[in-house]
C-alpha cells in the first residue's frame, strides 16, 4: 500500500470567468441578476441579451469543435421557470436546480449527452421561488428526511463565486429540520462555504479520482492535490464529508493508482470526520450516442471506450450502457473497498454501480 504522505497543493483556484455573458431580460429584474451584471460589467465582459435561457444562437467559432468550446466559457443568466424538481437516485429525494451545463471538460461526462446543443452554463437567479419550492418538498415529506442533490446537472462550487446560490442553500437548510443539501465538486473553490452557519445539514462531497484519470481526462477541473486539500478545509469546518470516485477507470496501473488516492486521503481528513464518511463508487460507463460525441469533441482523447471489451447492461428506462465485464467490476469494486476500509475502518460505502 502506498504510504500516507501528505499532497501539497498547488494553490491555484480554478475560478471560471466567462467569455462571453447572456442575460433574460426578466432576470435583471431579481438581485442576484443585477449583481451578476455588474460582476461582468467589473470584468470587462461583453454581456449580450437573449429572449429564452434555453436557446442561445450564433455562437462565435469556426466549426462545431470551436463552437463547443466557446459555449462552454458562455455564462447565460435567466429565470427557472420549471419549479417542480427531478428525482435524484440514489443520491437524494430531489435535484435542486441551481444551475445547468459545467465549465469543465470531462471527456467522459454524461452531461455530453444530456444537454445535447445546450453545453452553454447556465445560473437560475429566482433563487427565493426555488427555496420556497424546496420548502413545500419538505412539508409534504414530514417527518421524513428530504434529501436535495445541487449538483446532478452542474458543479456548483466552481460558480459561487458569481452565484451566491450555495450559500443560500446552506444556510437555508441549517435551519430545516427535516431538510438536508447535498453536492459534489471537482473544484477546490471552497473558501466562501467554510465560514457559514450550516448546522451539519449539508454534504459536501468530491468527486476524487487517481491521478492518471484527472491528469488524462478532467481538464480545466482542480488538481488531485488542490481537491484533496479542499476537502481537509470542509471536513475541518465541520461539514460532513463524502467522495464519489468516478469514473472508476481500468488502465494499466490502477491498483497503485486507487491506493495512493486513498492514502492520500487518509493524510488530509481529520480523524473526527471519519465516522460520518461516506464514499460513492461509480464503475466507467458509456452509451453508443455518448462514445460518438465525445469522439466528436475530444478527438484526441485516450478514453477506452471499446464496446468489445464491455458488458451491455440494460437501465431503468429501457437505455442501456456499456460497463465494465462482471470480473473486471468485481476485482476494481473489492480492490477500492479494502482501501477505503484499511485507511478509513468507520467510513460507510453508499454504493457500487
Amino acid at each position: 500500500m502506498a504510504t500516507q504522505t501528505p499532497v501539497k497543493p498547488t494553490s491555484e483556484l480554478k475560478t471560471f470567468i466567462p467569455e462571453l455573458v447572456y442575460f433574460e431580460p426578466d432576470a435583471l429584474t431579481y438581485p442576484m441578476g443585477e449583481r451578476i451584471r455588474k460582476w461582468a460589467q467589473d470584468q470587462g465582459l461583453p454581456i449580450h441579451m437573449t429572449t429564452s435561457h434555453n436557446r442561445i444562437t450564433n455562437l462565435p467559432g469556426e466549426g462545431e469543435l470551436e463552437k463547443y468550446r466557446i459555449a462552454k466559457r458562455t455564462l447565460v443568466v435567466g429565470v427557472r421557470k420549471t419549479l417542480d424538481f427531478d428525482q435524484s437516485k440514489p443520491s437524494a429525494e430531489y435535484a435542486i436546480p441551481i444551475a445547468t451545463g459545467c465549465m469543465a471538460h470531462c471527456h467522459y461526462c454524461y452531461l455530453q449527452t444530456t444537454l445535447g446543443a445546450k453545453p452553454y452554463v447556465r445560473i437560475y437567479v429566482n433563487i427565493d421561488d426555488i427555496v420556497a419550492r424546496a420548502a413545500k418538498y419538505i412539508e409534504e415529506r414530514r417527518p421524513e428526511i428530504t434529501r436535495f442533490e445541487a449538483a446532478c446537472t452542474s458543479d456548483p462550487v466552481g460558480l459561487e463565486h458569481i452565484s451566491g446560490s450555495l450559500a443560500r442553500l446552506i444556510e437555508f437548510m441549517a435551519k430545516q429540520e427535516h431538510g438536508r443539501l447535498r453536492f459534489v465538486t471537482k473544484f477546490n473553490n471552497v473558501e466562501p462555504l467554510l465560514g457559514l452557519e450550516h448546522n451539519g445539514h449539508t454534504r459536501i462531497r468530491f468527486s476524487v479520482n487517481a491521478d492518471y484519470v484527472i491528469r488524462h481526462f478532467e481538464p480545466g477541473t482542480s488538481s488531485f492535490a488542490d481537491r484533496i486539500a479542499a476537502a481537509g478545509k470542509v471536513a475541518r469546518a465541520g461539514y460532513p464529508l463524502g467522495f464519489i470516485i468516478a469514473p472508476i477507470i481500468w488502465y494499466e496501473g490502477w491498483e497503485d493508482g486507487y491506493a495512493e488516492l486513498l492514502s492520500k486521503l487518509k493524510a488530509e481528513v481529520p480523524p473526527e470526520a471519519e465516522p460520518t464518511l461516506t464514499f460513492e463508487l461509480i464503475q466507467h460507463r458509456f452509451t453508443k450516442t455518448a462514445k460518438r460525441v465525445i469522439e466528436a469533441r475530444y478527438p484526441k482523447s485516450k478514453l477506452e471506450m471499446d464496446e468489445a471489451k464491455r458488458k451491455y447492461k440494460w437501465g431503468r428506462w429501457g437505455q442501456g450502457k456499456y460497463v465494465y465485464r462482471d470480473e473486471q467490476a468485481t476485482a476494481l469494486r473489492e480492490w477500492i473497498a479494502e482501501q477505503i476500509f484499511a485507511n478509513f475502518p468507520k467510513a460507510t460505502i453508499d454504493y457500487f454501480t
